[in-house]
C-alpha cells in the first residue's frame, strides 16, 4: 500500500473518526409502531442509536437498517439507555444476538463508510465516482483499518 499524503491522511482521520449517521428504525417487541431515528455508532456486539423515548434495559428490539434500497433487519436487546450528551432524547445501546447479527451490522456500516467517502471525494475532489469505484478506492485505503468482528 502506498504511503499516504498529508492531505489523504486528513481524510483517512476524518473519515474513521465520524461515527456511523445512517437511519435506523426500531420495534420493541409487542409494539407495533415502528420509530425511525440515527445510528450514532457501532461496536463489535452491538450499537448505540438516538431515540426520543427512552427504552428500558431487557425490552427485545427488532432494528431495521434501510440501506441502497435494501432492509437489514436484526434483533437485539436493550443493555442500556441515558440522556442524551447532545440534544434532547436519550441514547440507547443495543446487543446483537447472534454473531450473523453482529457481522450484518458491520457489513452495512461498512457500507455507509463507503457511500460517505463516495461523497467527500466529490465534495472536496471534484470526483464523481460509482458505488463501485468508491468501494474499490475505500477498500484499498480504509479496509485494514476497519475494526473486524472477532
Amino acid at each position: 500500500m502506498k504511503a499516504d499524503s498529508p492531505k489523504s491522511s486528513r481524510v483517512k482521520r476524518r473519515f474513521i473518526r465520524h461515527p456511523s449517521r445512517m437511519p435506523i428504525r426500531f420495534v420493541l417487541q409487542g409494539d407495533a409502531p415502528q420509530r425511525d431515528e440515527r445510528l450514532r455508532n457501532v461496536g463489535e456486539g452491538g450499537l448505540c442509536f438516538a431515540s426520543a423515548a427512552a427504552l428500558d434495559p431487557g425490552y427485545a428490539i427488532r432494528l431495521t437498517i434501510p440501506m441502497f434500497g435494501e432492509q437489514y433487519e436484526v434483533d437485539a436487546l436493550v443493555a442500556w439507555c441515558r440522556p442524551a450528551t447532545s440534544g434532547p432524547g436519550y441514547e440507547v445501546g443495543v446487543r446483537f444476538l447472534t454473531q450473523q447479527d453482529r457481522f450484518c451490522v458491520r457489513m452495512v456500516e461498512q457500507l455507509c463508510y463507503i457511500e460517505e467517502y463516495r461523497l467527500q471525494v466529490a465534495r472536496e475532489e471534484g470526483r464523481r465516482l460509482s458505488s463501485e469505484q468508491a468501494a474499490e478506492e475505500w477498500i484499498e485505503r480504509f479496509a485494514d483499518q476497519f475494526p473486524g468482528l472477532h
